[in-house]
């Protein structure tokens, strides 16, 4: 069975750090594209950063490039989310999400994700 169980996440301060993981089991990255979704209260989903399975190439979403470093480590079957400079508006639940695919062309923040982990909740407050 396919699982992706995020952890990582907490309160911190703005302009602080934190580092989001991802554990997948039943299935091995190597074959997926991957990456990080957010929702934040009263505001629709949105495509954060992602990682293609062909080639390793990221996509980030403008608001955290510059700011957020997404990685994976195929060895250990994890990928992560290294997030620096946070702002409050940062604040959200951060869900991993996973797809087979073949050769995506353009973002892989615009692709259609089956698999989601349950979230981990960040929060950017002083």
């Amino acid at each position: 069975q396919l699982q992706l169980v995020e952890s990582g996440g907490g309160l911190v301060q703005p302009g602080g750090s934190l580092r989001l993981s991802c554990a997948a089991s039943g299935f091995t990255l190597d074959y997926y594209t991957i990456g990080w979704f957010r929702q934040a209260p009263g505001k629709e989903r949105e495509g954060v950063s992602c990682i293609k399975n062909s080639g390793g190439s990221t996509n980030y979403a403008d608001s955290v490039k510059g700011r957020f470093t997404i990685s994976r480590d195929n060895a250990k079957n994890t990928l992560y989310l290294q997030m620096d400079s946070l702002k409050p508006e940062d604040t959200a639940v951060y869900y991993c999400v996973a797809q087979r695919t073949g050769t995506v062309i353009g973002s892989c923040l615009h692709i259609k994700y089956d698999y989601w982990g349950q979230g981990t909740q960040v929060t950017v407050s002083s």
